[in-house]
């Protein structure tokens, strides 16, 4: 991953996973891209066929973006070359950008410098734009008018730890001094050999995520912005003490203000509050962290961006939040949106209009076959089938389910009795869990509770729904907790959701004491925690 602060200096991280990261389905949603106003002149097939995007640029008119055949397009305005396509021109037509294209570029991210780097997935990372600071980290200042690799200061090695360059006045490259650093530089201090899984961040300030949950975080903190309880600037990585014994699991930094989101949905704020960014319902800056407080719901997300004043976060219902300065307006504690992404809340209030992450979209809405065919499900009036469970009806379309899942393909053979059937009764699983079945096969969606999901996932391993085990291990990592999570790591361990058994085993491990001690933990098999209490060794649980 690689963040950017606003006046040049870089922290990048490529690597190890986040530990206790919900599945990548959580970075992936439909959308309609013109809620950025810079893709609304893109022809049809062109837009169909993008899959990740990066816009940015001081009014949001610049974008970057990656097709399914792995080409990079550039267009907008090209401030400082930002565009990377060798010129200065300005163009709303999309031109390739070569030398990325056939790369396969895992993230883009970009500076108001302005400049971008790109970091590929094989870990080498490209630079380009304005370089008056050292940002480019090529070892000059002057300016990039296409990408060009970094990786060959760091000897030529793929990006798996943390190197920092570009502006050093307030030590936001944390290498110990205030001196300007022209190529990456890998931090050493305090951190050490730990594992830092993720960066992020502000104007002149860096935060970074361990792998055991800590924080640590260094630059400018004339606002309170790292967490330390001070105003004093931090040329080294320090540790937010105020977040000892909080497990996080997502750190995101706005411009002069930091958001951090713990394992069990908990939200923190602290830094600038002009804009009433930190949503603590007023606009007195905070230099230690605070919980934002809304209602009972969890958070499963959080967003920000050093572009703006604005905050977001989404809830275990899919419900999306927004605060802070939102089309000029100061909003102070969070505020309940009808988006179904944060990404959403940045392309329509944030001024620019940015995206906050390299924004990964499976398809673009729109279609109406694809609305017809959701409105089709349970309609009795053009149904030529219906499924009996526990007393209750639901009507669905024989063509649909051969189409959509390999087992009604299999069920509805001439030769098999349920294909002259127009109604088969189903005792094996309870009828919300059906019904959410047959509904996703509609619609792509599933409505289910945390609670719910197990049924459902138990369902989709019988069937071999792939994508739908996918699913329901994201609905029940909202839902985990000291007391149930024993239960749902057996569970995983049963349907075999590889996913759904690490996500558990981490949450475990970084609760490990009180985990041992629940109802749930005592009732394991003796198998299945003996093979629990094997790998919390191997990961120095039982260390002194």
């Amino acid at each position: 991953m690689a963040a950017l602060s606003e006046l040049g200096s870089e922290a990048v991280k490529v690597g190890s996973k986040l530990s206790l990261r919900l599945p990548d389905l959580m970075t992936r949603h439909q959308t309609d891209l013109s809620r950025w106003p810079i893709f609304s002149i893109l022809p049809e097939d062109l837009l169909n066929s993008i899959k990740k995007v990066c816009v940015f640029g001081s009014s949001g008119n610049e974008a970057i973006f990656v097709t399914a055949s792995d080409d990079v397009y550039a267009f907008g305005s090209n401030c400082s070359s930002c565009l990377g396509l060798g010129d200065t021109h300005s163009s709303f037509e999309p031109r390739k950008i070569e030398i990325l294209c056939k790369k396969g570029i895992t993230d883009i991210a970009f500076g108001s410098g302005p400049h971008v780097l790109a970091v590929t997935a094989d870990g080498d990372v490209y630079s380009w734009g304005h370089n008056g600071y050292c940002q480019l980290g090529n070892g000059s200042s002057n300016q990039g008018i296409q990408p060009m690799s970094v990786s060959q200061y760091m000897s030529g090695r793929h990006v798996l730890k943390i190197y920092a360059w570009g502006q050093n006045n307030c030590g936001q490259v944390g290498t110990g001094t205030t001196a300007n650093q022209p190529t990456p530089r890998k931090i050493t201090a305090v951190i050490g050999a730990r594992n830092v899984i993720s960066v992020s961040c502000g104007q002149t300030s860096s935060v970074a995520l361990l792998d055991n949950g800590e924080v640590y975080g260094w630059g400018y903190n004339g606002n309170g912005q790292l967490g330390l309880g001070n105003n004093v600037n931090q040329p080294n990585p320090c540790r937010v003490h105020a977040l000892q014994g909080i497990i996080v699991s997502q750190i995101v930094c706005g411009y002069a203000h930091t958001l951090a989101l713990s394992d069990e949905g908990v939200l923190y704020s602290w830094g600038a509050n002009s804009y009433g960014q930190l949503g603590t319902g007023n606009k007195a800056n905070l230099i230690s962290p605070c919980k934002v407080c809304t209602s009972d719901e969890r958070f499963i997300e959080i967003a920000a961006t050093h572009y703006s004043h604005v905050s977001a976060a989404m809830t275990q219902t899919g419900k999306v939040m927004m605060w802070g300065q939102c089309r000029g307006q100061s909003i102070t504690s969070p505020l309940m949106t009808r988006f179904t992404s944060t990404d959403d809340v940045f392309a329509t209030f944030s001024a620019p209009p940015v995206t906050w992450r390299t924004y990964c979209i499976d398809q673009v809405k729109g279609t109406r076959v694809a609305e017809s065919i959701a409105q089709s499900f349970d309609d009795q009036d053009t149904s030529d089938l219906r499924f009996l469970i526990e007393s209750q009806e639901i009507y669905v379309h024989k063509a649909i389910l051969k189409i959509r899942c390999e087992h009604f393909r299999s069920m509805f053979q001439s030769f098999w009795n349920e294909d002259e059937k127009d109604c088969i009764e189903i005792s094996q699983y309870p009828f919300t869990v059906y019904k959410a079945f047959l509904q996703y096969l509609y619609t792509d969606t599933v409505d289910l509770k945390p609670e719910e999901a197990i049924g459902l996932l138990d369902l989709a391993n019988a069937y071999c729904e792939v994508q739908l085990k996918h699913k329901c291990e994201q609905i029940i990592c909202q839902g985990i907790s000291v007391d149930n999570v024993a239960m749902l790591y057996a569970a995983a361990i049963k349907f075999e959701a590889k996913g759904l058994e690490e996500f558990c085993f981490r949450f475990a491990l970084n609760h490990l004491t009180a985990v041992t001690q629940t109802e749930a933990f005592s009732k394991l098999d003796g198998c299945v925690t003996k093979e629990f209490i094997r790998k919390a060794a191997m990961s120095g649980a039982f260390k002194y």
